[in-house]
């Protein structure tokens, strides 16, 4: 199949957080459950001796009451030797139970640590290969949900699974033990289970419905923090801090009566299993008391059960709150391999070539691209960049020039038509050569934590004289060594603690240094005043030289010297020439430079300029 039949579709539009994400919380899913002990395989090792060590502080558990009852038969008998050599064995058990429930401890949470790294890190690899249009409609806040909070989720279900597991063969344990001491006080002792069942049926809709309803609130107020903290350059410029708060307030209280809610369905079993605790105690001291005293039971005996009346119950309370924990943890698990399961649709074919001593082209043939297939916003699209042309776009907003650099690079599919790079249709070639080939630099750049060498070199691994040797030639060495720490300065977020300017000229340094073929500049110098627009036009040429580059502008007055100049309006192309010929010709171009706005966004220009379309189409 030839590389123009081959249009593959955009995934369809899985949102993060949604309705249906939500809606499973609580219940069991056979399959995820699979998925999510298939993390634990690696670490099996790890995982048997857990439970290994975890059994067997459960069987001392059990031991302990017993024990405990001989010692007392032992005592009220004045059998000093066999009350030595009980105590004697109870100290054993005391140091195995200690020795084992502390590694079962330590294993458990380093296992937990160690899975939990692994789907970290799964999860972060994929979000870097998952398609830009996923994440143009994903939400921050719900991504780092992910990350985070159903990450903790399952952390905290597998640091206490080993302890459930425990817990549940402790219960066994003393019921068969309690039935072979006295099946007739054993059986009175957990009659009052039916009526813990009873209520824990009564109480598990409730509790579902609860802790879904807090976790929608969570979500949803994570994603009002995190949209109000990205954007808080332009909350303090509009100055909305206190119509925010309020607007976040809401959310935060609907997520404090929704947290509150589900706080109070998982406490409310506790105190329903101490008054359980309590009756099946009243039943061992009433009906246990008299059969002492009427010389039918040993008073060791009564001592057994009541202590494993007490240690009963504990396991009882604490497989509770594991089951709210399970909860969390599948709902979770729901939603991390929801993001797992999100396709990556760019990604390179099994027989991808790799671009390599190509000619530095360009070229868009017939191609049509919407963000949504159903409204397009480029209409076949045809024009060639030959090597070492300049070749300029311009148009007014939303007339496609970002949308042909995003396919150039390959950051969506087209619907429609090839993109082709070096004469190889973009989906035949691999992204990495494809990367190397594409340079780019944005409007806004994107500076990383790390030092100002760090983001210079980013991806180059270049050496300190050739960083050096870049930012000269950008006009950004000064600026640079007059920083406190030179190249070694460190930056803030975003690169936040230097100005927009230097952030550009960064950023330029960081293009000569990867050494692109083919250079996008994307209004490159839009953020930079007009005395370092001056420095940047000389640096640009520098950067052109012997490359292929596009440029994007609004302001026609920075690429006049380009070899040619490509007129966009509403994702068609209107016409395009060097300057000269478009001035000669009269068209948009023309109207638009020669009148007194310099930009296309100018919008009584642009409806003259739509007015001639009108009349010239």
């Amino acid at each position: 199949m030839s590389g123009a039949e081959q249009t593959p579709r955009r995934a369809p539009r899985a949102s993060l957080g949604s309705s249906e994400g939500d809606d499973i919380f609580g219940t069991f899913d056979v399959g995820v459950a699979r998925r999510f002990f298939g993390w634990l395989k690696p670490h099996k090792k790890a995982i048997f001796t857990a439970q290994l060590a975890v059994l067997a502080a459960a069987a001392c558990q059990v031991m302990i009451p017993k024990l405990t009852g001989a010692a007392v038969d032992h005592a009220v008998a004045h059998d000093t030797a066999g009350l030595d050599r009980t105590l004697a064995i109870f100290a054993g058990v005391a140091v195995a139970y200690a020795a084992a429930f502390f590694i079962g401890e330590w294993l458990s949470a380093r296992l937990a640590q160690r899975v939990i790294f692994d789907i970290r890190r799964a999860m972060f690899a994929h979000f870097q290969d998952v398609s830009l249009s996923f994440m143009d409609k994903t939400h921050v806040g719900r991504i780092m949900s992910r990350l985070q909070g159903d990450v903790n989720a399952l952390q905290e279900f597998l640091e206490s699974m080993n302890g459930a597991i425990g817990d549940f063969v402790t219960l066994i344990g003393i019921t068969i033990v309690l039935l072979a001491t006295d099946l007739k006080l054993g059986l009175l002792t957990l009659a009052v289970l039916p009526a813990l069942i009873a209520i824990r049926a009564v109480w598990l809709p409730y509790s579902k419905k609860s802790f879904r309803l807090a976790r929608d609130a969570s979500s949803t107020a994570n994603s009002a923090l995190a949209e109000n903290i990205n954007g808080v350059r332009t909350v303090q410029e509009s100055r909305r801090e206190a119509m925010n708060f309020d607007l976040y307030k809401v959310k935060a209280f609907e997520n404090f009566k929704a947290q509150a809610g589900a706080s109070w369905m998982t406490q409310i079993m506790v105190p329903t299993v101490d008054v359980l605790t309590g009756l099946a105690m009243a039943v061992v001291v009433v009906v246990g008391g008299e059969a002492v005293l009427g010389g039918r039971l040993e008073v060791g005996v009564m001592v057994t059960f009541i202590l494993y009346v007490n240690r009963f119950f504990e396991p009882v309370r604490m497989l509770s709150m594991q089951y709210t924990v399970m909860q969390r943890a599948m709902a979770a698990g729901h939603r991390i391999f929801e993001v797992l399961d999100v396709p990556v649709t760019i990604s390179d074919k099994p027989d991808a070539v790799v671009l390599k001593d190509a000619a530095p082209t360009v070229e868009f043939r017939n191609v049509t691209f919407g963000y949504d297939p159903k409204r397009p916003v480029l209409h076949d699209i045809s024009f060639t960049v030959k090597p070492k042309e300049v070749v300029a776009l311009v148009g007014p907003t939303g007339s496609g020039k970002t949308s042909i650099i995003a396919l150039a690079h390959r950051f969506y599919e087209v619907d429609q038509g090839q993109v082709l790079v070096g004469g190889h249709d973009v989906r035949d070639v691999t992204l990495d050569s494809l990367g190397r080939t594409i340079g780019m630099v944005l409007q806004e750049p994107f500076l990383f934590t790390g030092t100002i060498e760090d983001n210079i070199r980013y991806n180059s691994g270049a050496s300190r004289e050739r960083i050096i040797e870049a930012a000269k030639a950008v006009s950004a060495h000064d600026f640079i060594l007059r920083l406190p720490e030179g190249y070694d300065t460190p930056l803030g977020q975003r690169g936040r603690n230097i100005s927009m300017g230097q952030r550009q000229l960064i950023s330029f340094a960081r293009a000569l240094v990867a050494d692109p073929q083919i250079l996008i500049l994307d209004e490159a110098t839009a953020n930079i005043d007009s005395f370092t627009e001056q420095a940047i036009q000389k640096a640009l040429k520098v950067l052109f030289a012997g490359r292929t580059c596009m440029v994007i502008a609004h302001r026609l007055a920075t690429i006049r010297d380009a070899d040619r100049i490509i007129v966009l309006q509403q994702g068609r192309i209107l016409e395009q020439g060097s300057h000269d010929v478009l001035m000669q010709t009269g068209g948009l171009y023309s109207h638009l430079y020669t009148s007194a706005h310099a930009s296309f966004d100018d919008q009584v220009v642009a409806q003259t300029g739509d007015a001639e379309f009108a009349t010239r189409t």
